[in-house]
C-alpha cells in the first residue's frame, strides 16, 4: 500500500501526476508555508518559442518578515491573468489532438474568480483527475510535519527549479519539430496531446525514489 504526500499545484508537472497515479493513497500538504518559484502559482507549457511559463499573480502580505501559510495566499485578480492564460492555452494547443475534446471543461476554470490560490489549485487538480478518469479520494494534512513517516514524500515535486530531473518517455508535442521533446511540462501538455492514453502513460513512468 503506497501513500504519497504531494502539494496541490497549478496544473502540476507530469512527474507529480505520475507519482499520484501510481500511488494507492494520496495526501495533499495543506499546512505548509508559501514559497516562491514553485508550481504553486506557475506552470510550464510548450509554446511556439519553446518552454512558456504562466504565472498566477498573488497578493503579498504586508509584513515580509512573516511566513504566509499557503492556504492563506490570495490571488491578485486586478490583473486579467485568467484571460491571458486561457488565451495562451488556446493559442498553443489549438492544433493538439485533444484540445477541442477538453476545451469546454477547462474554459469555466478561467472565468470563475477565486479568492485563494489553494482553492483554485484544488479545482485544477480535480479537473485534471477528471480528464485522466482517475477517481481519487485524496485527503489533506492537518499539521505540517517536516519529516513524515510511512509515506513517500513527493513534496519536492512542487519546486519549479527541481534539481532532480525525471527523464520521462517522449510523447508527441505540438512544436516538437522545432525544439524537440521538452521534458516534464504541465499535465495539461500531456492531456491535450495524449488524451485518453494519458493515464496509461503516467502509470508507466519510472520515477525512482522521489
Amino acid at each position: 500500500m503506497t501513500t504519497v504526500l504531494l502539494h496541490p499545484c497549478y496544473f502540476g508537472p507530469i512527474s507529480q501526476f505520475a507519482a499520484l497515479v501510481q500511488a494507492d493513497k494520496v495526501i495533499f500538504e495543506n499546512e505548509d508555508n508559501y514559497q516562491k518559484q514553485t508550481y504553486r502559482n506557475r506552470m510550464h507549457i510548450y509554446g511556439a518559442n519553446g518552454k512558456l511559463q504562466l504565472n498566477i499573480p498573488i497578493k503579498h502580505s504586508g509584513d515580509k518578515s512573516q511566513h504566509q501559510k499557503y492556504r492563506e495566499v490570495k490571488i491578485e485578480n486586478d490583473f486579467q491573468w485568467q484571460k491571458q492564460h486561457w488565451k495562451s492555452l488556446q493559442t498553443v494547443y489549438r492544433t493538439s489532438p485533444f484540445f477541442e475534446f477538453y476545451e469546454d471543461d477547462f474554459q469555466p476554470l478561467y472565468e470563475k474568480k477565486y479568492k485563494f490560490l489553494l482553492d483554485f489549485n484544488y479545482a485544477c487538480m480535480d479537473l485534471a483527475l477528471e480528464c485522466l478518469q482517475k477517481d481519487l479520494k485524496y485527503s489533506k494534512t492537518e499539521e505540517f510535519i517536516l519529516e513524515p513517516k510511512n509515506v513517500k514524500n513527493g513534496r519536492s515535486l512542487v519546486q519549479a527549479k527541481n534539481t532532480k530531473e525525471f527523464e520521462l518517455e517522449p510523447y508527441p508535442q505540438v512544436f516538437q519539430a522545432k525544439y524537440g521533446f521538452i521534458n516534464d511540462l504541465s499535465i495539461v501538455d500531456l492531456i491535450f496531446n495524449e488524451g485518453p492514453n494519458a493515464p496509461n502513460y503516467l502509470e508507466n513512468q519510472e520515477l525512482g525514489s522521489i
